[in-house]
């Protein structure tokens, strides 16, 4: 890797681990063994810096995502599904980091009209792969998918003991819709 890359691979670590607000540029530095001076070099301030390790953490997040669903032809709806929330959560473990500094990122897009505006359309791009792969098309399953996705990595963030397992994730969403069928 280079200094570019060193240093957006630091800023990530540092959101995950200390947030948007009290990452400061000596701990990027730290992390990324690059001079000071590298940082103004490569992205003029730590803030473009930060945004662009978020943007990029979001981006990761929703190749996670995607990258998560199982083919089309690996079984019944109920399988698939169940499979999908396995890789995601392995995903969630595995890749801490980009998980982490992601739900960083939704936080600071409250205060940045650029990366709401990008994060939002990566949140449109999850929601129609979500739709297109295991809603059948419907843009409300993609939606309700991308929803629970969201509560769940922070559970998984702050409480992965006590988060749910894949399988209970499936047995609640088959629960709702058999409640919703009966009344």
């Amino acid at each position: 890797m280079g200094t570019r890359e060193d240093l957006l691979a630091a800023a990530k670590q540092c959101l995950a681990e200390r947030g948007y607000a009290r990452t400061t540029v000596r701990d990027i530095v730290a992390a990324s063994g690059a001079n000071l001076a590298a940082i103004n070099y490569h992205f003029g301030t730590r803030d473009r810096l930060l945004n662009q390790a978020m943007l990029e953490a979001t981006a990761a997040a929703v190749s996670h995502i995607l990258d998560s669903l199982p083919a089309a032809d690996s079984g019944d709806a109920s399988a698939r599904l169940n499979t999908f929330w396995q890789r995601l959560i392995d995903s969630f473990t595995g890749d801490r980091v980009i998980w982490a500094a992601n739900v960083e990122s939704m936080a600071q897009a409250m205060h940045s009209p650029t990366l709401r505006a990008e994060i939002g359309a990566a949140q449109e791009q999850a929601r129609t792969g979500l739709s297109a792969d295991l809603g059948g098309g419907d843009p409300a399953v993609g939606a309700v998918l991308q929803t629970l996705i969201a509560g769940l990595l922070v559970q998984y963030l702050i409480d992965p003991e006590h988060a749910p397992a894949a399988e209970d994730l499936a047995a609640g969403l088959r629960g709702l819709a058999d409640r919703s069928a009966t009344e």
